[in-house]
């Protein structure tokens, strides 16, 4: 596997996997809402620079969380396909207080389709088969 780093900041790593042709999104630590949208605004200006249309979004690493999903969440997203994403396969941390209400929103999104896994191998392995397709701007 060939990884470009592409941003490493304290809590996020995102790398270009080029034999997949997506982004690996590495979550680690602790995060509570102002870390997380600070690392979901560096996922979507690294998004807008090097448009895909796959996200391997690895939480497995989060030590703590305190984030739940909110309209901004459902509103970034919104903008993440507008750069070009259409699969976000995303990992959930080990401890994840919201997940059960985070999973009720994610069923029910259209655009971009967002798949949720407990382990990188199930996701790993969905993203794969999913179209690469990038839309043009």
């Amino acid at each position: 596997m060939q990884l470009e780093l592409i941003l490493d900041q304290p809590g996020l790593t995102i790398s270009y996997d080029h034999d997949n042709e997506w982004l690996y999104v590495n979550w680690q630590g602790a995060h509570d809402p102002v870390s997380s949208r600070q690392c979901c605004l560096a996922m979507l200006e690294v998004m807008r620079r090097r448009p895909t249309a796959k996200i391997l979004n690895d939480n497995s690493n989060i030590t703590s969380t305190t984030v739940k999903l909110t309209e901004w969440s459902l509103s970034w997203l919104q903008d993440m396909y507008e750069a070009g994403l259409r699969y976000l396969a995303w990992i959930y941390a080990p401890v994840f207080p919201g997940r059960n209400s985070t999973e009720a929103i994610v069923q029910y999104l259209e655009r971009p389709t967002v798949a949720s896994f407990d382990d990188v191998a199930t996701a790993f392995n969905w993203l794969r088969r999913q179209s690469s397709t990038v839309p043009r701007q």
